[in-house]
């Protein structure tokens, strides 16, 4: 570890001088390597933060492999039905594309229609049809049409339409999509098309539901990658890749649900989104990656800007991955329109852009964002990993439009502004978090902060920027948890507080601990992120900690005895925040 520089630690916050703050291309300019962090999250008589060097690191990166990762919880399917299982389909289609023609079976209930290699196949009343698809074409498509539920087998099918889509499932009822175990599968489109209603390069107009261990790859260079007018549901085994360069990768109208498998999705397009649902997203298991490179664009009358996951109403995270990556500015990772819950799983978050300006308007760079301009949203976290990294201007770590709650799980922001901010009340009642805002606060509340629970550890910048921001006229309330908040200034107005408060200054280096004790019982040890803060001033609260007691903090090698108070003292002005770390591998 590296010395810690334990500048004038005492019980009044002391009026300090100077604010550096770092600019946009200084973000990784330290020449410090990150070391690995100690400890986890413990409990009370002495709880520990959790630090990690790897908030500064990690990448997302398109990954194929198709091991699964173990944080799955069970597969949800809205009704019963959608389950391949309950169903049985026994009445085969064959058929198979050969350049320019295609060959099928002559199956009594199904109509086949071809013109060169483009069929449509109608089962029309006919129940129990799979159509078992192979071959390849360069100019071909398959469609199908029919008033009942079918299976669709792809078994080493590649098929390029320059027209049209290369699938266009036309049947409202469900479509059981079989990647047959072992094949490789690849459907494309053209950059034009001689259909003016044409929504994707794979579209279904019913339930789309995945099944099967072979892999799919689906190429959208006119419109959606898949696109889907019912709601869709991925599961196990699932390895699939879908590339747009004109819109969405991945588009629902009424659900996306990811039960498990492997799903990669990048996109270029402006504004484009690399999952976009109309209603709720949920993700239950599997590893879901997720990257956007298009910059923000101004239609209809707003600047609009991607986003790697966007729902316009909620998403719920209960398991498996999701590695979330945009560049282009305005950004963001993932965004619901109206509430988020986090519930499990890990959530790993990039964004790289800056602010997108057109006009009076602008698009601002998240990595978690819930809620809209003229939504208060709800922002739950109640378990899981979360890691989020902005480092474009404006660039946010997690914000609720309005009420944020942690509960539980272990959360790590590195953000350029406010590391975790809320519109409203924002209530820490257990897990871990540890925040870092680069150009702002580390927790900003616009509105009432209650911490009940659990460990914080918030950094924020030098001069007027702080740790823990409370607005003016709302209230910090303490009633329990470890907090070590430091800043250029404690900026906060006390409300309802049960344990004692140490206002101090000092200076930490990263990766390190500061631990607070009373004689020979430890009642808390924050371990410091992968930064280094040179003169900030310094809240500290323990649980176990009282008014008019005495405490010993110890930062590294060194110690002081501090007496805890009942209130903050007043504000000072400085700080400076050096970065370390640089960019490596997922």
């Amino acid at each position: 570890m590296k010395k810690v520089m334990f500048l004038m630690l005492t019980s009044a916050m002391m009026l300090m001088q100077g604010c550096t703050q770092e600019s946009e291309n200084d973000w990784f300019s330290s020449d410090y390597t990150p070391m690995d962090p100690n400890g986890s999250m413990g409990t009370q008589g002495g709880a520990t933060s959790s630090g990690s060097s790897e908030l500064t690191t990690f990448a997302v990166n398109l990954d194929k492999t198709t091991a699964e990762p173990s944080t799955s919880v069970e597969a949800y399917y809205p009704e019963e039905e959608d389950n391949l299982e309950n169903n049985s389909f026994a009445t085969e289609v064959h058929i198979t594309f050969n350049g320019n023609s295609a060959a099928y079976d002559a199956v009594d209930g199904v109509t086949m229609t071809a013109n060169g290699a483009h069929l449509v196949a109608n089962h029309a009343s006919t129940k129990g049809v799979c159509y078992v698809v192979s071959g390849t074409t360069t100019d071909g498509s398959l469609t199908i049409v029919g008033d009942k539920k079918f299976e669709l087998k792809l078994n080493g099918v590649d098929i390029t339409n320059p027209d049209s889509s290369a699938v266009n499932l036309l049947s409202k009822k469900r479509a059981y999509v079989y990647l047959a175990d072992g094949t490789t599968n690849r459907l494309s489109d053209g950059t034009t098309s001689k259909a003016a209603d044409q929504k994707a390069a794979f579209y279904g107009k019913g339930k789309m539901l995945f099944n099967g261990t072979g892999s799919l790859e689906v190429y959208g260079n006119y419109n959606n990658g898949l696109h889907c007018a019912d709601y869709i549901v991925f599961g196990k085994g699932n390895n699939i890749y879908v590339k747009s360069t004109a819109n969405h990768g991945i588009k629902a109208n009424d659900g996306i649900y990811v039960n498990g498998g492997i799903l990669n999705v990048e996109v270029s397009a402006a504004a484009a989104k690399g999952l976009n649902c109309e209603s709720n997203i949920q993700f239950n298991g599997g590893r879901t990656t997720v990257i956007t490179t298009g910059h923000g664009t101004y239609e209809d009358g707003e600047a609009k800007a991607s986003a790697a996951v966007k729902a316009d109403s909620i998403i719920t995270v209960n398991g498996g991955e999701l590695w979330l990556k945009s560049t282009g500015s305005g950004g963001k990772g993932l965004k619901a329109d109206w509430e988020i819950y986090l519930n499990g799983g890990s959530v790993s978050v990039i964004t790289e852009g800056s602010k997108y300006t057109s006009g009076n308007d602008t698009a601002s760079p998240k990595g978690i964002k819930a809620g809209t301009k003229n939504v208060h949203g709800v922002l739950d976290i109640n378990g899981g990993t979360i890691m989020v990294r902005t480092s474009g201007q404006n660039g946010e770590g997690i914000e609720s439009k309005g009420t944020l709650t942690v509960s539980d799980g272990t959360v790590q922001v590195a953000a350029y502004d406010d590391a975790v901010n809320s519109s409203g009340n924002m209530y820490v009642k257990g897990g871990t978090m540890t925040v870092v805002g680069q150009n702002s606060d580390g927790l900003d509340a616009n509105g009432n902060m209650y911490i009940s629970g659990g460990t914080v550890v918030a950094f924020g910048a030098g001069g007027a920027e702080t740790g823990i921001d409370v607005g003016e006229q709302y209230k910090l309330n303490i009633t329990g948890g470890n907090i070590f908040g430091i800043g250029g200034r404690i900026d906060a107005t006390l409300g309802s507080t049960s344990q004692g408060i140490i206002s101090a200054t000092g200076s930490v280096s990263a990766n390190t601990s500061v631990t607070v004790s009373n004689g020979s019982s430890t009642l808390a040890t924050f371990v410091m992120p992968p930064y280094n803060y040179n003169n900030g001033s310094i809240m500290l609260s323990t649980t176990g900690m009282t008014s008019g007691n005495s405490y010993t903090v110890t930062f590294g090698s060194s110690s002081q005895t501090l007496t805890a108070s009942s209130s903050l003292s007043s504000s000072g002005m400085g700080g400076n925040m050096g970065f370390g770390g640089k960019p490596g591998g997922k």
